[in-house]
């Protein structure tokens, strides 16, 4: 069995989470206190008053990042080192270089390996220049992709749809149930739309089979697919084909689905909505929020510090649960892909050395925009017998600026008075002889603070929370870049399609043709 207790600072941690501090004892959140937990960096705070935390914990924490590196191997992979891999077993065994995808401005990273990755990545953003400019007749896009081809630059364009140009709108097509298919094109202009097509092999069976179906809405309509079809793939994969794309654009293995929203999976969509400079500026954020994470001084390290409390919340006060909550309506999609890149990142069982872990690794993520939240789930969040960590996000502005006065405060001063109202009251709770209006307090939670969401800072969002998964893995010692855990239903639905097919062939199964997946076919 593989543990990390076993290490100085985590058995001074386990000491510690014996007796945590109690925010429902008088006097305990203090002003004081809230001036003294504020972290910053790129005009962006991370306040963790209300996190169950003293001095003497963070001081272990921080000594938990160094007795395991945390920093040093947030350097290798950003130099391009192997840190997709598995000691002794068969594995990707390759670099997990998402960083090189935006390391276009000062200070890059002077490693060989990633210092290639950059100019491979920088030839296909120079090549999108080129055919941005061409793309002038079309006013529509769908992007075809799943998973990672589809999460992380959805939530991107929601976010920052404020600041999409004129006549340039965005659809997402990932589900192969038909009717996703049917909805979006039976309602387009299909001479004004260009569809992108995302698969990094060039196999991905919902993506081939939904673009199958994208080609027949194009011929009905009289017109050649070839003409309106780019593909994202890797380099000479079955997509690499110039007889049926418009225009292909590469993605290389060490980019993994879920981190990949900075490289052309997201580039071409991102920089048809909201043009080059936008999509830049967006890059420009994340590449500098990779400079933070190599900071050395934990305090200044926004997503090691943000880390360290997750894996207080997780290992030593046993919390399994995290609902990230952002007050602004514009990342209502967020967190459905910070879903899948940490729980695909750290949802894992063995180490890098293939032993299995005797503790708790990534939490269940889950959440919705605040104030819709509080009139949802938040019940359960202050009196259920569950405590839910929570991740909150908020800015002081608002993106279009526009607003009214109302009862002698703005919308957007109401909205932050909810934010920062259920931070606290979920720290302190309430106390009450009623006991229906008894609050245990005690949910620890954090405040991610910007000043206003514009492509800069969301890029900085996007590389905070994927360097905070990349840490916990660092400090568990398990492998954030592999998602063997995805594979195994897909063999197996493979085998139920080949008994689909058999079937309308008019051919029988035999016992050898997986029996289970027949069992359940004679009840359809």
């Amino acid at each position: 069995m593989s543990s990390f207790h076993h290490l100085k600072a985590g058995i001074h941690l386990s000491e510690l989470a014996e007796n945590p501090i109690d925010f429902s004892k008088e006097g305990v959140l203090t002003p004081k206190r809230i001036d003294a937990m504020v972290a910053e960096a790129l005009e962006m705070k991370l306040f963790y008053a209300t996190e169950r935390v003293s001095d003497p914990v963070m001081d272990a924490l921080f000594a938990l990042a160094e007795e395991t590196e945390a920093v040093k191997k947030m350097e290798r992979m950003q130099a391009g080192e192997v840190v997709n891999a598995i000691e002794g077993y068969p594995s990707e065994n390759r670099p997990a270089l998402h960083t090189a995808m935006r390391d276009f401005f000062e200070n890059r990273n002077s490693s060989q390996i990633a210092a290639e990755a950059t100019t491979l990545a920088y030839a296909e953003l120079e090549k999108l220049k080129i055919f941005l400019n061409d793309c002038d007749r079309f006013t529509d896009l769908v992007q075809v992709g799943i998973g990672g081809s589809e999460l992380g630059p959805k939530a991107i364009y929601m976010a920052l749809a404020t600041y999409q140009k004129p006549k340039r709108n965005v659809h997402f097509l990932s589900n192969v149930d038909p009717d996703d298919a049917a909805h979006i094109f039976r309602n387009l202009d299909l001479s004004k739309t260009l569809v992108v097509s995302v698969s990094k092999s060039g196999s991905t069976l919902e993506t081939l089979t939904n673009e199958e179906f994208v080609r027949e809405w194009f011929k009905k309509a009289g017109l050649d697919p070839k003409d309106h079809i780019v593909a994202v793939t890797g380099k000479g994969s079955p997509m690499d084909d110039p007889t049926r794309y418009l225009a292909s654009f590469y993605i290389w293995d060490y980019i993994g689905g879920r981190y990949s929203v900075t490289s052309m999976v997201g580039g071409v969509t991102l920089a048809f909505a909201l043009g080059m400079d936008r999509f830049l500026d967006f890059l420009r954020g994340a590449n500098a929020m990779d400079k933070v994470a190599m900071r050395k001084d934990a305090k200044q390290n926004l997503p090691l510090l943000s880390a360290l409390l997750g894996i207080w919340n997780r290992n030593f006060l046993g919390l399994p649960t995290v609902a990230i909550i952002p007050y602004s309506q514009a990342l209502h999609r967020l967190t459905a892909h910070l879903q899948q890149l940490d729980m695909e990142s750290n949802g894992k069982r063995i180490d890098k050395r293939g032993h299995p872990v005797d503790f708790d690794t990534g939490p269940i993520i889950w959440g919705e925009p605040g104030t819709n939240g509080q009139h949802s789930f938040y019940q359960m969040i202050h009196q259920g017998t569950t405590t839910v960590a929570l991740e909150f996000l908020g800015f002081k502005e608002s993106q279009y600026r526009e607003d009214l006065l109302y009862q002698g405060t703005t919308s957007q001063e109401k909205l932050l008075s909810n934010l920062l109202a259920q931070s606290i009251a979920l720290a302190i709770g309430q106390k009450s002889d009623n006991p229906n209006k008894y609050f245990p307090g005690n949910r620890p939670n954090r405040i991610l603070f910007g000043q206003r969401l514009d492509p800069f800072t969301m890029g900085a969002i996007l590389s905070y929370y994927e360097h905070k998964v990349a840490f916990q893995g660092f400090i568990w010692n398990i492998n954030s870049f592999d998602q063997e855990g995805v594979q195994l239903g897909k063999v197996l639905a493979l085998k139920i399609i080949d008994q689909f097919a058999k079937q309308k062939e008019g051919k029988s199964l035999d016992a050898k043709d997986f029996p289970l997946g027949q069992a359940y076919l004679r009840h359809l």
